[in-house]
Parts: C-alpha cells; structure tokens; sequence
C-alpha cells in the first residue's frame, strides 16, 4: 500500500490495532461503522484508508537506560508532529534551491524520487514507523516504509570515511554527550528530497541530530542541516516520535502496489 501523494501538508499520523504475544493485529469488537476509540488526544488519523483510529497515549514511565546506564532508546516509534514539508519554518534556500522548490511543488512533485520507491534520505520522514535497535556500539534505524531502509549509527570511536561513495542515506557517526546521542552524517548524495515540497539539497549536506528520551513515551530529535550548496545559514528544527507498546513494523513491499506512480502526472 503505498502512501498519499507526496508535497501533501495534511497531518497523517500512524494509528495501532493492539497485538498479541505473538505479534498478529487483532481489535476489540465495535458498532458497524463505529470508529475504534483507543484513547488518543482526538486527532482521527487514516493512512491510505488502512488504520482509522485514535493515536493512543504515550505509555508512562521513566527513561529506559542500558547497563551501562545510557538511555536506551530501542522501540517502534511514530511521528508525534509529522507533516510531509514542515521543518519549522521556512528553509534559508538559495535562490536556485528556492526556485527548482517551487518548480516542483507546481507539478505536484511528479518526479519526487520517493514516491518512485527510492530511498527517502535524511532527514525526511514518511508516516509509517521506524523501529531502534540498541546496542553500546551501534544503534540501528529500521523503516517500516518506503523500500525497508535503515541507518546505521556507530559508537565504537570511528571517523567517517573520506573514501566513501556518496549515498541515499548518508554516512552516521554517533557519540554519547550525556544524555544525548548526537549523531552526524555526511557523504549524501544529491538523489533525494529535503522533504515531500521538494526541497532540494547538494552532496555537501551535513545533518547532525540530537536524541533525548526524557521518559518512557517519548523521543525527542533536534535536527540540524547545513549545506553550503543549498543553504545560506544552517537551520535547525525539532521533531518528536512517541513510543508505540501495540505495534511491531511490518514488511511494506513499495513497488508491490505504487499508486503513486500513476497519480504523480503533474499538470
């Protein structure tokens, strides 16, 4: 099932059918037509029509830590605040990058590679949820959408890699400063979209993002972009993802069911 067209600014938030104890989606019994209350803030979600219901409460509780006493950020995380162009404001674009921008929201991001079942790139999100893996040495970012992708976060002290070929998502060099995991990523190419209004970036970008789980229920990211080739300043933004305790990721086949191929038809 593939997702709405992207450079859409509706807000589309994953809802979730509890589990059992061996991960199949099951739901309680409900009126016909009812939609299922899961005691959510009230915002009605739907993606593609699939799941129609309330975003549940984030659980309570204290920050989770590992043995050695570093927040353990693992979990299936949803997007808290998602928006497909939303970075907090307007993006301090060049006029190249400001003009091709709005050349492609005015054909409704027909050639939007992610809707083609490419690589999203960093640091552009899509509804569906991601899931941490935690390790002390590596922390590993897995996407329930788009074409399975991951990111790999290394602790164990390395550089980056001056040799690298340049990539969809990036090289990510992470370290500890506290309670924080900052994690830095370098050698992007220049394939992707900033995010679903078609912002541009060079193979000069540079993201830095700072992870806090200040409770159970919560991720908190503070994300930075700097690219000379793009940008006249660096901009940061904040996103935040809640815990989910009901879902588990799912295999998500892109190219299975890609509607958006056909629908992408500009003007």
């Amino acid at each position: 099932m593939k997702r709405l067209i992207p450079g859409a600014t509706t807000l589309l938030l994953l809802s979730l059918a509890p589990l059992s104890h061996h991960g199949a989606a099951q739901t309680e019994k409900a009126p016909k037509g009812a939609k299922k209350d899961l005691g959510g803030p009230g915002g009605v979600i739907a993606v593609n029509g699939v799941r129609d219901e309330n975003l549940p409460k984030p659980p309570d509780g204290p920050t989770p830590r590992m043995p050695d006493g570093k927040p353990d950020l693992s979990g299936v995380w949803l997007i808290g605040n998602y928006s497909f162009s939303n970075m907090g404001g307007p993006l301090p674009l060049q006029p190249w990058a400001k003009k091709l921008t709005e050349e492609r929201r005015d054909v409704r991001g027909k050639d939007d590679p992610e809707a083609k079942c490419l690589p999203a790139g960093v640091p552009r999100i899509t509804p569906y949820p991601m899931k941490l893996v935690q390790t002390p040495k590596l922390v590993v970012m897995l996407f329930e959408g788009n074409v399975h992708s991951y990111r790999q976060f290394f602790l164990d002290g390395r550089g980056h890699d001056p040799d690298l070929d340049p990539t969809w998502m990036g090289e990510s060099i992470a370290k500890w400063d506290a309670d924080t995991l900052v994690v830095d990523t370098l050698n992007f190419n220049d394939k992707t979209w900033l995010n679903g209004g078609g912002t541009p970036h060079t193979d000069k970008l540079h993201v830095i993002e700072r992870y806090t789980r200040p409770d159970l229920g919560h991720l908190n990211v503070e994300i930075t972009m700097d690219d000379p080739g793009t940008f006249t300043q660096p901009h940061t933004f904040k996103r935040q993802h809640i815990l989910s305790t009901t879902w588990e990721i799912h295999e998500y086949v892109c190219n299975e069911f890609n509607v958006d191929q056909d629908r992408l038809v500009g003007h």
